[in-house]
Order: C-alpha cells, then sequence, then structure tokens
C-alpha cells in the first residue's frame, strides 16, 4: 500500500527539532526562576494586604475610620509611586538578583515594624515606607521578564507570576484571622501584632536566599547550556530586531507620549484601582455581608482568590495559545464589571455574592495578566525600562485615590459593598478603551517559537 503521508523533507525535520529544542530550553527556565518569582510575590502581597484583616481588630485602639483606614491604605501607593521608576533603573545598571533582594529585605523590616505603630499618624508613615520599599519588586519583575520570554509567552508567564496575588489571599485569609483570634493578648502582644511579626519576619530570610538563587540574565545563568543560552539569545535577539523599527517600542521620549502608550495608562489605572479595591477592602465587605467571625472571615474570604488563581493562569493560556489579546481583557472586563454589579445588589443571596466576587475577582486579575503581556509587546529597549515604571506609577496614584474614595463611600452608605459600584463602571470603561488599542500589538508572530506546556 502506497504511503499516502510523505515523509518530512530534512530541512522541515530540521525546523520541527529545532522549535521542540526551543520548546524545552523556555520550559526548563520557566520551571527554574518562575516558582522563585511567584514565592517573592505570595509573600510581598501578604505584607502588602494583611492590613485588610488588622483594620477588623486595630481600628478601635488606633482611632481609625474607615475613611481614615482608606487613607492610610491609599498612602503605600505613594511610596510604590515614587520607588518604581528608579527602582528599574537600578536594576538595568546592577541585575535582578541584588535589587529583588534589597526591597524584600526592606519591605520585610518595615512590614514586622508596623507591629508598634499606636497612632494614625504612625500608620500612615508605616504604609508609606512599605510602599517606598516594595514599590519596584513589580515592575522590576515585568521588565526582568522580557530578558527571559519571547512576548509570545509572556501572557501565561505574566500570569503565572500574577497567579501569586490570589494565592496570597488563600495563605493570608486564614491564617491572619486564625493569628488574630489565637495569638491575641500572647506574651502582652495584641493579635494584630503577632500578625505583622510572623507574616514579616519570612520575607527578611526569602529576600537574603533570592540573592544566591536567580540569576540577571540567561547567559548568566550556569543551568544553562551553552548551546540553550545561544537558542534564547537568537529568539530574543530576532525579537528585538522585528520591533526595533518601530520607533515607540523602544525611543523612551516618543514612547511616553504616544497616544498607544497614554491609551495602556488609563487602562492601567482601571486595573490598579480594581485590584487595590478588592485587596483592602474584601475582608470587610465579608463582614458586611454578614460573618463576623474572625476566622471564618479569612476562611471565605480566601473562596474568591482560589478561584483567581486557577482562572486567570487559563486564561493566560488561552491568550497566547490563540495570540490575541485585547478581546481577552475586554471579555474579562465585561465578566468582571457584570459580577461585581450582581454582588453588590441590595438584598442579594450570601452564596450569590460569594460566587460573585469569586468570578469578579477571576476576571479582574485575568484582565492584568493579559496587559502586562500587552504593554511588554508595546514596550521595547530603553522605553521599556521607563515605561514599565510609568504604568505602575500611574495605577498607583490612582490606587492612592480609590482607596480613600472607596472609604468615605463605605462611611456614607454604611456599607462597604456600595464601592464594588465604582469598580464594575471602571472595568465597563476598560473593556471598551482595550479595543482601542493597536490591532498590531497582539503578538510577534514571526519569531515566537512554538509554546511550551508548563
Amino acid at each position: 500500500m502506497p504511503n499516502i503521508y510523505p515523509r518530512p523533507t530534512p530541512r522541515e525535520a530540521s525546523r520541527s527539532r529545532k522549535a521542540s529544542e526551543q520548546q524545552m530550553v523556555f520550559a526548563k527556565i520557566g520551571w527554574r526562576i518562575m516558582p522563585v518569582l511567584f514565592l517573592v510575590f505570595v509573600l510581598a502581597y501578604i505584607d502588602r494586604v494583611n492590613i485588610g484583616f488588622a483594620k477588623l481588630q486595630f481600628s478601635r485602639e488606633l482611632g481609625l475610620t474607615d475613611a481614615m483606614y482608606g487613607r492610610g491604605a491609599g498612602i503605600f501607593f505613594i511610596g510604590y509611586m515614587l520607588s518604581g521608576i528608579p527602582s528599574n533603573l537600578m536594576l538595568e545598571k546592577i541585575g535582578a538578583r541584588a535589587t529583588i533582594s534589597r526591597i524584600m529585605v526592606t519591605w520585610g523590616v518595615v512590614s514586622s515594624l508596623t507591629m508598634f505603630v499606636s497612632t494614625p499618624a504612625q500608620f500612615y508613615l508605616l504604609r508609606f515606607l512599605l510602599g517606598l520599599a516594595e514599590g519596584g519588586l513589580a515592575p522590576g519583575v515585568y521588565l526582568y521578564l522580557t530578558y527571559w520570554f519571547p512576548a509570545a509567552l509572556r501572557a501565561r508567564m505574566l500570569a503565572v507570576f500574577l497567579a501569586a496575588v490570589p494565592v496570597a489571599g488563600i495563605l493570608c485569609a486564614p491564617l491572619s484571622g486564625y493569628l488574630l483570634e489565637t495569638m491575641h493578648l500572647v506574651h502582652g502582644l495584641k493579635g494584630w501584632q503577632w500578625m505583622f511579626l510572623l507574616e514579616g519576619a519570612p520575607s527578611i530570610v526569602v529576600g537574603v536566599l533570592v540573592y544566591f538563587v536567580i540569576q540577571n540574565t540567561p547567559q548568566s545563568a550556569r543551568w544553562l547550556s551553552t548551546g540553550e543560552k545561544e537558542s534564547v539569545a537568537v529568539i530574543l535577539a530576532s525579537e528585538q530586531r522585528v520591533h526595533s523599527s518601530l520607533r515607540a517600542r523602544t525611543n523612551i521620549r516618543y514612547a511616553l507620549k504616544s497616544k498607544t502608550f497614554l491609551l495602556l495608562a488609563v487602562i492601567e489605572t482601571i486595573g490598579g484601582v480594581a485590584v487595590s479595591g478588592f485587596a483592602y477592602w474584601l475582608p470587610q465587605i465579608v463582614r458586611d455581608l454578614g460573618v463576623e467571625s474572625l476566622s471564618r472571615n479569612g476562611l471565605i474570604t480566601a473562596i474568591p482568590s482560589l478561584c483567581a488563581s486557577i482562572g486567570m493562569i487559563v486564561w493566560g493560556y488561552s491568550s497566547d495559545r490563540s495570540k490575541e489579546r485585547r478581546w481577552h481583557y475586554a471579555i474579562a472586563a465585561y465578566v468582571s464589571g457584570v459580577a461585581l454589579l450582581v454582588a453588590s445588589r441590595k438584598g442579594v443571596d450570601f452564596p450569590v455574592a460569594i460566587a460573585a466576587l469569586s468570578l469578579a475577582y477571576t476576571a479582574i486579575l485575568s484582565c492584568v495578566s493579559v496587559f502586562w503581556a500587552y504593554a511588554t509587546t508595546y514596550l521595547r529597549g530603553g522605553a521599556a525600562v521607563m515605561g514599565i515604571g510609568v504604568l505602575n506609577a500611574v495605577a498607583a496614584s490612582a490606587s492612592y485615590a480609590s482607596q480613600y474614595a472607596f472609604g468615605a463611600v463605605s462611611m456614607a452608605t454604611n456599607n462597604s459593598l456600595s464601592g464594588l459600584y465604582g469598580i464594575a463602571i471602571a472595568m465597563f470603561i476598560g473593556g471598551l478603551l482595550v479595543l482601542f488599542v493597536p490591532k498590531e500589538l497582539q503578538g510577534a508572530r514571526s519569531c515566537s517559537p512554538k509554546q511550551p506546556a508548563y
């Protein structure tokens, strides 16, 4: 019987073998560096948002109203905004491992010192210093990933990194609730004081270890062979040549003035408002739904985070596989808006509210991972160092304002659920705006390896 399936030509076989080798190289890199970055961001987010649980216990002691708490939670983003760009410029000079190690140790110390606050002014100061310490982490990692992965793989890598946000919620919620209740007045310390101490100390330890674990670039990685380093260098250099002809992607001044960048800045602002609204107010929202027990509040608060940790990775993988960004962002934004309106409806049943909050949080974080895959495809070379920091700073400033607004609305209506209306409207606007981003940013098709499965 004749063979109806022709054998591949030597050239086709060589291409297939080369693609398979590239796939294995990026899978190896992914398994080596992403777990470390994931752990780093888990610890960062725990130390950032555990204030939401502390609020349930220390508000009366410090004399904090909801508006004052919102101001204090938001002041974090002022420090965050100020340090992002300088930190990225420093990362470019001294490398990622020294930068990330320095950031972790600093924020771990500041977070632990929060156990000593006794006045609103001290609370504001420590929150500002925490933001100043941590501000360079996320933009630094976004930049760092461009040194290791081509654009076609970046949405799923960013989704893995940003999945630390909901996973931190899964861990932080029950842990914080447990510490607040069981450690209260142990050795004379309040539960919230133990919480800040025991959740801040691991960041210091891991920060020291990170310096010896990660490498600055593929070329300095001893666990990559010479051939593997060359393979990565060729792919990234090829991608850089493709984009170097587009002035907006490499020239800092032109990039920051381009309409596309301004549009991306507005969209990132919306994402920052949505994520911070959930992170700092979800424990209070769950309490307003009728959950008074601190430990039970922690367990229920973990449900949206659990859903988001799975959903956002699936959505990022879908975006990479289809090489499509805009509609992946837009659909997730619309879904989150609708879910938030359902959750904030007066008289909503408790299970329906938690399900809606879970869907909304999953969709919001899916938007964030797709957005940064989009933004790091657009910004290349020198523009990426400054541009990523600027985008992060813009989002941080909006997050500060939104926290104060959320607290004011909560006080005016005597219900934290009211603030969800504002986030829903913002997500609807973001879903519309992303459709005006130029379509050609959807991926680097010509220089992308076959996607590896992680």
